[in-house]
């Protein structure tokens, strides 16, 4: 994938990401500023996603650690790049893990 073609795509999900914590209906404030989507959850932890152009990758900072999603054309999806395991899930995960409780993000 080309540069062009990562920012669009990763564009997008930052977009869809947002839709999903919004859809939610979860008490997380959100917010994107230059290429970094920030989640707040209540208890003042984050969860940090943000665009890695130069690996073509998104990376996601939680209290549970560091994770890194490679595009997947095929299943059209970001994937964790050591689990495989699909990058709204994880963050399904790691949302409930920090709000308390269960915590759906759905991609649109």
């Amino acid at each position: 994938m080309d540069e062009a073609e990562f920012h669009r795509r990763a564009d997008a999900l930052l977009a869809r990401l947002e839709e999903a914590v919004e859809a939610s209906g979860a008490d997380i404030d959100y917010d994107t500023v230059s290429d970094i989507l920030t989640l707040e959850f209540a208890d003042g932890s984050k969860i940090i996603v943000n665009k890695q152009a130069p690996a073509r990758q998104v990376w996601v900072a939680a209290r549970a650690g560091g994770f890194h999603y490679d595009y997947d054309a095929a299943g059209d999806r970001w994937v964790n790049d050591q689990s495989g395991a699909e990058l709204f899930e994880e963050l399904s995960r790691l949302a409930s893990g920090q709000a308390g409780e269960a915590v759906t993000l759905a991609p649109a």
